[in-house]
């Protein structure tokens, strides 16, 4: 638990912590089965932190920690429209899971598979909608909506907070290169087609 150094005790006990996946799994081996647990854990500030962990372990109460622990290394920001939606469509297929956010207006909620609810509740999106195609399996569509929230989806140049709102910050300076881009938001871009 050394990076939950960063976090003050109060931060940690703020934290949205969800166990979104406990599973008992069974590695074969020559000599037989061997049982243990695994567990994924959402972890989330509701104010644009949001990260996951998962581990495995004989015991689940060690698996669940294990997880935590690695779900507060994993923590990154999602770029977020007005502190409550996203910026644009955005859409990704990962396996056979294909993802659609939508952004929403005000008051709409979150009407969305179960796990993106939990997943974008701990991140503190508040009014979207999402729809989920082809496999509907926990792990894929948390990994694949993971990939699309941390790979930086706010539209290129606009309100990075020195120019405010949504003004356009390099106008007439033309097309940027994939470096500028990632240089500026701080984070490699990762593509989100896998086919």
């Amino acid at each position: 638990m050394a990076s939950a150094a960063r976090f003050s005790p109060k931060e940690l006990r703020n934290l949205h912590v969800y166990p979104l996946i406990v599973r008992r799994v069974t590695q074969q081996t020559g000599k037989g089965k061997i049982h243990s647990m695994y567990v994924l854990v959402i972890v989330g500030n509701g104010d644009g932190l949001v990260g996951y962990g998962e581990a495995k372990d004989d015991e689940m109460p060690v698996a669940r920690d294990k997880a935590y622990a690695k779900a507060l290394r994993n923590l990154d920001y999602v770029e977020r429209f007005e502190n409550r939606t996203l910026w644009t469509d955005v859409e990704a297929k990962f396996g056979a899971t294909r993802i659609i956010l939508r952004p929403r207006p005000v008051g709409f909620g979150l009407h969305c598979n179960p796990n993106v609810h939990q997943v974008l509740k701990a991140a503190g999106i508040k009014d979207a909608s999402a729809k989920v195609w082809g496999s509907r399996n926990p792990l894929s569509v948390i990994k694949t909506l993971f990939r699309m929230l941390h790979a930086g989806n706010a539209p290129l140049a606009m309100g990075d907070g020195v120019g405010g709102g949504a003004r356009r910050l390099d106008k007439g300076s033309g097309l940027r290169g994939k470096d500028a881009v990632e240089r500026d938001r701080g984070r490699k871009l990762v593509d989100l087609r896998t086919y």
